[in-house]
């Protein structure tokens, strides 16, 4: 079963070993670690069966909350995991005032495309080259 939490130190090896799976220019552990406990920052782990299966974090300025990471690992998918973490993350947020949101995406990733217009999310612009590995424009997505 799926539980939502804020995340804990204990889960960052885990976490590092998804980000490493599935993006091109990962994280590092000191990475996560440095922005979970910066003040402003919100991150939740998504736990199936007590194993680390996704992530996501914000990092908020005032009222705006930039969504940094949103990551499933490839054994987790298709169970509505990455829509439930940002539910939970925005929820989370907006109790602490944040009312606006905004990420960045590949522009390729027509998944995650889908799944942020279903939550609210409206493309507002592109960030030239925005990607590395390979090199990619990303669309600048925002709910207000």
């Amino acid at each position: 079963m799926l539980e939502l939490r804020p995340m804990r130190e204990e889960d960052l090896e885990q976490v590092e070993a998804i980000e490493r799976a599935i993006f091109s220019c990962p994280w590092t552990l000191e990475g996560f670690r440095s922005s979970m406990q910066a003040a402003g920052n919100l991150y939740v782990t998504a736990l199936w069966d007590g194993n680390v299966a996704g992530y996501c974090g914000l990092w908020r300025s005032f009222e705006e909350g930039d969504i940094t990471n949103v990551a499933v690992g490839e054994d987790f998918r298709r169970r509505g995991i990455a829509e439930n973490m940002l539910r939970f993350l925005m929820e989370l947020a907006g109790k602490e005032g944040v009312t606006q949101f905004t990420l960045e995406v590949r522009k390729s990733n027509e998944a995650a495309l889908r799944l942020y217009e279903k939550l609210g999310f409206c493309s507002e612009g592109i960030r030239k080259n925005f990607y590395e590995k390979p090199v990619e424009d990303a669309v600048i997505m925002w709910k207000r």
